[in-house]
């Protein structure tokens, strides 16, 4: 490889760590980010209303209206649910962990197949939806998405006012009211380690969850999916260097943030 090569490989690293390190959550860099997406729903004047789930869909860095751009996240808990059952901080879990595109998360959309229904007085109407069984429930929600940090979705029905009479037809139309709330659940730790050329993982425990990972070429590590909490950071060199193993306590880990423990010098 060309001296040329060489410096154009060294930037581009050296650029995609800086990036993924930056706290500025007004331009988020690129990379990836995990979701998870629960349903929940308000107490409701109804005995029973269930709803067919069959999947949940985002659009992520894109307002358009193109179609083509909703990205499936493979919901693991399709269904049918009885949303007055999900009330009381109950909530069932439809995505978990779902890698997407960092940036902007413009909108949510649930997916409902036919058999959605709503017991009144102890008899049961189909709940018509079809831009539902179409299109998807669209939810509006342009959050910031930071790379290596997870988020959770709580999808909030409304039933009192998503359920509609429709005049003397009888129908019973669903025209759901929906709150996308939104809770970023880790953090991350990150640093620098001299002297390069030695394999070297680094550790970081809490006392209840254990996450490792290796520094790379350049000596940079980060360390992801991290609850808040305090932690011990290990710095375990390979024991053929002859390098001495580094602990660092009581490091802090805050949601939505990057903990940066700056160059470490093994000796």
């Amino acid at each position: 490889m060309n001296n040329l090569k060489k410096l154009a490989l060294v930037c581009i690293l050296s650029f995609a760590f800086v990036s993924c390190g930056n706290d500025d959550s007004s331009s988020p860099a690129q990379g990836n980010s995990q979701i998870s997406v629960k349903l929940m729903d308000a107490p409701g004047d109804f005995e029973h209303v269930y709803i067919d789930v069959v999947d949940v869909m985002v659009k992520v860095n894109d307002a358009s209206d193109d179609e083509s751009s909703w990205q499936s996240l493979n919901a693991i808990n399709t269904g049918i649910y009885d949303l007055l059952e999900l009330t009381g901080g109950v909530n069932v879990l439809l995505v978990d962990d779902f890698e997407v595109l960092s940036g902007t998360l413009n909108q949510i959309r649930l997916v409902l197949g036919e058999n959605n229904s709503v017991v009144i007085d102890g008899e049961t109407f189909p709940l018509n939806t079809p831009s539902a069984q179409q299109s998807g429930l669209k939810i509006q929600v342009n959050t910031t998405l930071l790379p290596n940090i997870a988020y959770t979705f709580l999808l909030d029905f409304d039933v009192d006012e998503s359920i509609v009479l429709a005049g003397n037809s009888g129908n019973i139309n669903l025209k759901p009211v929906i709150r996308a709330s939104v809770e970023a659940s880790t953090g991350t730790i990150s640093g620098s380690i001299l002297p390069l050329g030695v394999q070297t993982e680094i550790t970081a425990t809490n006392g209840i969850e254990t996450i490792s990972a290796y520094a790379d070429v350049d000596g940079n590590f980060m360390l992801v999916g991290l609850s808040p909490g305090i932690y011990t950071v290990t710095i375990d060199p390979d024991p053929v260097s002859g390098l001495v193993s580094t602990v660092i306590e009581n490091v802090e880990v805050t949601l939505e943030s990057n903990t940066n423990l700056g160059l470490i010098t093994l000796e």
